[in-house]
């Protein structure tokens, strides 16, 4: 199988290469040209199969991915399937599918979760869209997803747009997740009655109910700067919590947990906080964002659109 990948950023240039070791073909276009396989979105659409192109699209959220759906929707087929795997409002989606679907062109939207890491363990995939398009790209969620069981890593969600949702929701749940760790570490650290708290969120990753992940990723982060002297404690919100808190708030469904730990981010701008360095540290292991060093004044709170993406 052959297509092509528009984006190859950490996560898309990752994708790439996890693909072609699996033995699919890949095509990439990137702005910049020192990683990018053609030099235009029209030399990648010529560079593919003209039976059925598939473009897989991984570039930030918004106006962007909009303006890469909008030139591609130019220069694909019929028959033709674009896939968007960012970090995309699912609203957006629908808007997406309804101006390819005019030109007969079908649409996928697919939350990955995986980070930086995903290039070794593989990538978490929550697929919305049409059955036949799905089926048609199983080779290509196969080579991407972790081994193992398929519906471990891999699920058609739903029609359009129910893959951005359930990334949406799955990104709420992380914020609170790494709250929790994070409110943890500060409060084992306020006490003088623990002197190893590295060493206690170790003895937590195997055995205890605990036990994940994002544990062990803060773990690494605690082994490497112990007081994470070189993390700022200001830690930003990718868009992903917002969503998922006004959801909540339109379904009339209680959020207190992810809702506490978006706030705190908002609350991590304005003054020093341990359990938000643990944040920012941990974004940095899974997903590879920059992180402020510590002692950089940071803007007003409330200033600027959410950056980036989650994992």
């Amino acid at each position: 199988m052959h297509i092509g990948l528009v984006g190859l950023g950490k996560m898309g240039a990752n994708m790439r290469d996890r693909l072609r070791k699996s033995g699919v073909e890949v095509t990439g276009y990137d702005r910049n040209p020192g990683v990018s396989d053609v030099p235009s979105l029209e030399a990648l659409v010529q560079a593919l199969p003209a039976d059925q192109r598939v473009v897989w699209v991984m570039v930030p959220s918004g106006p962007i991915t909009r303006g890469v759906v909008d030139e591609l929707a130019g220069l694909l087929s019929g028959g033709d399937i674009l896939i968007d795997g960012g970090n995309s409002y699912y609203k957006d989606d629908l808007v997406h599918a309804e101006v390819l679907s005019a030109r007969g062109i079908r649409y996928l939207d697919v939350g990955v979760s995986g980070g930086v890491w995903g290039l070794l363990n593989g990538y978490g995939l929550m697929v919305g869209g049409d059955t036949e398009s799905v089926e048609t790209l199983m080779p290509v969620f196969d080579a991407l997803r972790p081994e193992g069981p398929r519906d471990e890593g891999f699920v058609h969600a739903g029609s359009v747009g129910a893959g951005h949702f359930a990334k949406m929701v799955h990104n709420g749940i992380e914020y609170g997740l790494m709250q929790a760790y994070a409110e943890g570490y500060e409060l084992l650290s306020a006490k003088d009655i623990v002197t190893d708290v590295p060493g206690t969120l170790k003895a937590w990753t195997r055995g205890t109910v605990v036990r994940s992940w994002l544990l062990d990723l803060l773990v690494k982060a605690l082994e490497a700067d112990p007081k994470l002297g070189s993390v700022d404690d200001f830690v930003e919100d990718s868009g992903e919590g917002r969503w998922t808190v006004d959801e909540a708030i339109e379904s009339a469904v209680p959020l207190p947990v992810i809702s506490a730990a978006l706030f705190a981010r908002f609350a991590s701008r304005q003054e020093p906080s341990p359990a938000m360095q643990a944040v920012a540290a941990l974004r940095q292991q899974f997903g590879g964002h920059a992180v402020r060093s510590s002692g950089v004044t940071p803007p007003p709170a409330g200033v600027g659109e959410p950056a980036g993406s989650e994992g």
